[in-house]
């Protein structure tokens, strides 16, 4: 599944790995992805410099790279992905959430479905109407395909769909996984910025886990010890 332009990215990430730090971050992953051992802040020079000589990939042949970094082994091929999908997330359609899932099932892990979630589906369905694929998500046995479908609308604050995130939170308010309870409560909490009335009322409505509750309800007790005080 190799591809030219991935391939230079990936030559150019070998030739910075750095053995000290490889450890520390294969171990703060839980041992599950391989590292080359670059930090963010070198990666992020590093794609940087990469773009000034070889241009941003259109965003016809980006999926085509993207799988290839994506079926890389170390961990910071996947994020240079990420990074290149960013850099095109405005041109980002529904033709695309095919790639999106791909990528959400493979090499899963919070880091990488996180950032898909809110940045890039995120972005798709500010301006899609079709919800064949969230519902298909929310409904999935996948984990993170669940959490990417109950996080996509992180940053939408006013523009948020109210009734569609309280419904997805109400199918999986039972579910023992960390990774639900706590996205359910971060998607919670966010939106309790905008709207703490309706959050309060669906936490206090719902028979959500102790994580869920706990997360979703941080910013309105903070607001309402500040008033308070």
């Amino acid at each position: 599944m190799g591809h030219d332009y991935s391939d230079k990215i990936v030559t150019l990430l070998n030739k910075h790995q750095n053995d000290d730090n490889r450890e520390a971050m294969e171990a703060y992953m839980r041992n599950q992805f391989r590292f080359f051992g670059i930090k963010t802040p070198e990666r992020t020079a590093l794609l940087r410099e990469f773009l000034k000589g070889q241009g941003k990939p259109t965003i016809e042949e980006l999926p085509d790279i993207i799988r290839s970094l994506w079926s890389e082994p170390q961990r910071e091929c996947q994020y240079i992905a990420l990074s290149l999908l960013d850099k095109q997330a405005r041109f980002l359609t529904k033709e695309h959430l095919p790639l999106m899932e791909e990528l959400i099932t493979g090499k899963s892990w919070w880091d990488t479905i996180d950032h898909i979630a809110s940045n890039h589906v995120g972005k798709i369905y500010q301006t899609e109407e079709d919800d064949t694929y969230l519902e298909k998500w929310i409904r999935s046995d996948h984990m993170w395909l669940n959490r990417t479908a109950i996080l996509y609308q992180l940053k939408y604050k006013e523009k948020t769909d109210q009734e569609r995130m309280f419904k997805y939170m109400a199918i999986h308010q039972g579910s023992k996984e960390f990774f639900i309870q706590k996205a359910i409560g971060w998607a919670l909490r966010e939106y309790s910025k905008t709207n703490p009335e309706a959050v309060k009322k669906f936490i206090e409505s719902e028979n959500l886990a102790p994580l869920s509750k706990r997360e979703g309800m941080k910013h309105i007790r903070k607001r309402e010890k500040l008033s308070s005080s």
